[in-house]
């Protein structure tokens, strides 16, 4: 009769396995890939495909960094007709549940918008008006510092401002349309006022994937060399992968 308890505290032991198992640490990255079919307008005017790609790593509970990642190019008849690139790595660490610190750099080319080559340091801090779960608002306040060089063979350095807003809302739980808004300010007042805006609807269609349609203006109100349009837009079809 011995044999009929250890045969249960066996089966115990086998039942809550799986249960205990199933118990792992929370996923720590995610990457989000885009993949465009895109028209622009203002110093470029081409059809083109672009790609995007932004992984976030949590190193702990308040601590995140991402890698940002941005690529347009086209080429007509060999002649270079539209080139942007941009790379971002960022920090954010929560201070308390809605503030949070921010530092990040970057580098952006972008010839036909007159630079050559932009480097950026930045720090900040943000906080999260609301946080859903149809309602989502945050707004981040921060100093700069850039250098840049342009086509023209000239290059600058100053120091700037930044305020950056995104609302979204949830139009259903797997349709989301967002507004994202970004102010730069040059602290010397020789390169004017930068602002860039996405307005954007994206629909999942699986647990990965989602179709996203957006409106990106891109507004610089001293470009070099000055004879460049000030505006620049983007019209974008993606089909988004989330891992």
């Amino acid at each position: 009769m011995k044999s009929v308890p250890l045969f249960f505290a066996a089966l115990v032991c086998i039942s809550c396995g799986p249960v205990f198992a199933d118990e792992a640490p929370a996923k720590r990255w995610r990457d989000q890939a885009e993949f465009s079919f895109v028209q622009t307008g203002g110093n470029t005017d081409v059809t083109t495909l672009s790609l995007k790609n932004l992984l976030t790593y949590r190193v702990s509970r308040p601590l995140s960094l991402s890698w940002k990642v941005e690529a347009l190019n086209s080429i007509k008849s060999g002649t270079q007709t539209a080139e942007r690139y941009l790379t971002e790595l960022r920090g954010d660490y929560l201070v308390t549940q809605r503030m949070y610190g921010i530092a990040s750099t970057s580098w952006l080319r972008d010839r036909f918008a007159g630079i050559d080559a932009h480097y950026d340091g930045s720090l900040g801090v943000g906080y999260r008006f609301l946080e859903g779960p149809r309602h989502t608002l945050i707004g981040e306040a921060g100093l700069n510092y850039t250098y840049e060089q342009y086509i023209n063979n000239t290059s600058d350095d100053y120091p700037a401002s930044r305020l950056f807003g995104k609302y979204q809302f949830a139009i259903t739980e797997r349709n989301v349309l967002s507004q994202s808004l970004e102010y730069l300010q040059d602290l010397e007042l020789i390169r004017g006022q930068v602002l860039n805006s996405e307005t954007a609807l994206t629909a999942a269609l699986t647990d990965i994937f989602s179709l996203k349609a957006s409106y990106t203006v891109r507004f610089h109100s001293k470009p070099v060399p000055a004879t460049l349009k000030k505006t620049d837009t983007t019209l974008a079809m993606a089909l988004v992968a989330t891992f």
